[in-house]
């Protein structure tokens, strides 16, 4: 069954492992999500947990939010997220769930909201080629032909310019180096998505070998 939690990325650093190997880590601090919601079969047609991570002040949450909140006895939260795939029976309305769920070695799925770059052009949002850098070529970084003349307009999902990042992505398979429970942290090997300070939702992974 999946296990998750939600938390706030710190940033990077290295460590070594035991034979010496230099390591890059992501430290994620994921401080005890509340359980704030079950969803069953018999009422939602699906089975779920909604978990709620990092409180917020009273003043900047309305009514339907610290009603939500008050079943769980806890405080309005500032991230909330479903888990599906889950065995609800497991868990209460009010209950905590630590990083401790997760331990060195176990394969992730990181979900969060990449970086914004601004406006882009095709080379640096899509990976297209440029054209040749001689004085007389003329194309440079150019988006490319529009397409047939025909239609007498630009087909729909054509590559061109725009705004590129800040986009809700996934990277898979990630590992879990160490889990630091009295520190309520988690270090991932490699890269996650969005800048210091992003909310991430932690899983287990769908395609693990």
């Amino acid at each position: 069954m999946t296990k998750g939690i939600l938390g706030r990325k710190i940033g990077m650093t290295q460590i070594f492992a035991e034979n010496g190997d230099l390591i890059p880590v992501t430290v994620v601090e994921a401080t005890p999500n509340v359980v704030l919601q079950k969803k069953t079969i018999e009422n939602d047609g699906y089975e779920a947990i909604q978990l709620g991570f990092e409180d917020k002040r009273e003043q900047l949450s309305n009514k339907p939010e610290k009603g939500h909140v008050s079943k769980a006895n806890t405080a309005p939260k500032r991230f909330i997220r479903e888990f599906d795939a889950v065995n609800s029976n497991e868990y209460e309305i009010g209950q905590e769930v630590k990083v401790d769920i997760f331990a060195e070695g176990d394969i992730i799925d990181v979900t969060g909201i990449s970086k914004g770059k601004g406006f882009q052009g095709v080379i640096k949002r899509h990976g297209q080629s440029r054209g040749p850098m001689a004085h007389g070529s003329r194309y440079h970084r150019r988006p490319g032909s529009m397409g047939p003349v025909a239609p007498n307009r630009v087909f729909k999902q054509k590559a061109l310019p725009g705004r590129m990042g800040g986009e809700q992505i996934t990277i898979q398979n990630l590992e879990v180096v160490k889990v630091g429970a009295e520190r309520n942290l988690i270090l991932i090997k490699g890269n996650v998505p969005g800048p210091k300070k992003a909310l991430l939702k932690i899983k287990s992974a769908i395609k693990a070998k």
